[in-house]
């Protein structure tokens, strides 16, 4: 399928025909998030509503701390901080 970008004000715009729409689920106006692959390919997914107890249980309790996290732990207080 072809598609044809064209200008909308300052921004330049893909057209989804409405059979491709409807096909995965889509509608004017929806929330979606864009990416590229490292070949040139566009990435369309619609935009996850993320939980905050999924999003913790991904995390492994066990990892190590960043390394430049031990820099905030030694850091003077340099202005009216309260510690």
């Amino acid at each position: 399928m072809e598609v044809i970008l064209r200008k909308y004000g300052n921004s330049t715009v893909a057209v989804l025909p409405p059979a491709v729409l409807r096909d995965l689920g889509l509608s004017a106006g929806q929330t979606m998030t864009l990416d590229t692959t490292d070949n040139g390919q566009i990435v369309l997914a619609k935009k996850r509503k993320y939980i905050l107890a999924e999003l913790i249980a991904q995390c492994d309790p066990k990892a190590p701390p960043p390394a430049d996290l031990a820099l905030w732990d030694s850091a003077k207080p340099v202005g009216q901080e309260v510690w």
